[in-house]
């Protein structure tokens, strides 16, 4: 009687490359696949922050036209066709006065270039400067938005002169991370957001 025995046959060396080659090869594009998705939501996130911020920076600076008074810069002439209305990269204008106390407060609206050295988009600050008897006080220096590639003031003037109407042209970048490279592949599109406002104080009440 003949006994048959099974053979216990092993993978070879060729049969575990191959299946180690599969096996990497899978896991490579798995992990390219989870970084690209990782880098599209941080983006996604990131462009939906700024353009959040970018709209209550935005409605924070029409309130402040509305309640502000003494505006500037303000042109030579103002029946100047060509000095009125005034386009420029910054705002000022008196934010609180009390006759009583004599204390006035100055807000500034800035756009500040990149630090010697550095390249990239601009800064929006804002700068208040309390005075006391026309003596400075206190000054507070606060950025209000990074990442703005372009800002424009635009300031109608009425005789006086008194500001009649200004216009906010804001553009931000899409996000405010740092990682350059990311926006370079994305490429999203740019915010812009603009808007008019008067001084409320002469706003047509019906």
């Amino acid at each position: 009687m003949k006994h048959f025995t099974r053979s216990n046959r092993a993978f070879s060396l060729i049969e575990m490359l191959i299946a180690l080659t599969i096996t990497s090869t899978l896991m490579v594009a798995t992990m390219t696949a989870l970084h690209a998705s990782f880098r599209a939501y941080k983006f996604t996130t990131d462009a939906a922050s700024t353009h959040v911020v970018s709209r209550i920076v935005m409605h924070r600076l029409l309130t402040m036209v509305r309640t502000g008074d003494q505006f500037g810069p303000y042109p030579a002439d103002v029946l100047a066709r060509s000095q009125n209305p005034v386009e420029s990269t910054y705002l000022e204008f008196v934010s609180y006065y009390d006759a009583n106390t004599m204390e006035k407060k100055i807000v500034r609206v800035e756009r500040r270039d990149p630090k010697a050295g550095e390249q990239g988009p601009y800064t929006l600050y804002m700068v208040q400067k309390t005075y006391s008897n026309d003596t400075l006080t206190d000054t507070q220096d606060q950025p209000l938005l990074q990442g703005v590639t372009d800002v424009k003031f635009t300031l109608e003037y009425d005789i006086g002169p008194r500001l009649r109407r200004a216009t906010l042209d804001l553009t931000v970048q899409p996000a405010d991370t740092k990682d350059t490279s990311l926006h370079t592949e994305l490429s999203a599109p740019t915010i812009r957001l603009v808007s008019s406002v008067m001084p409320r104080r002469l706003e047509i009440v019906e």
